[in-house]
């Protein structure tokens, strides 16, 4: 038979005397509207570059370039922590507001 130290268990008891925490899962606003922002100002870059790239402001093609990898940039973290709100939001399992790092 296995020997089992019960020194440190947990019972119930001792869980329902410590009242001391909550769980808190309010939406963090300041770091979803970044990330909103960020998902926006990002695909305005993207079509606004393939805008300028295709049309050729400025004489060449590299200021459409830039604005386009500029937008990319923006956009793919706020695509990601978007859609991480999004998913915490609607409550799909494995997502968590605590998963959107503070700013």
């Amino acid at each position: 038979m296995a020997y089992v130290d019960h020194a440190f268990s947990i019972s119930d008891e001792d869980i329902m005397m410590e009242n001391s925490y909550t769980v808190n899962n309010r939406p963090p606003i300041k770091e979803i509207a970044l990330a909103i922002s960020l998902l926006v100002f990002g695909t305005l870059g993207i079509v606004v570059g393939i805008i300028m790239a295709y049309n050729r402001v400025g004489g060449d093609r590299a200021h459409g370039l830039f604005f386009t990898i500029l937008g990319g940039m923006l956009f793919i973290p706020g695509f990601y922590y978007t859609r991480i709100a999004y998913y915490a939001y609607k409550g799909y399992k494995g997502f968590s507001f605590s998963n959107i790092p503070p700013v």
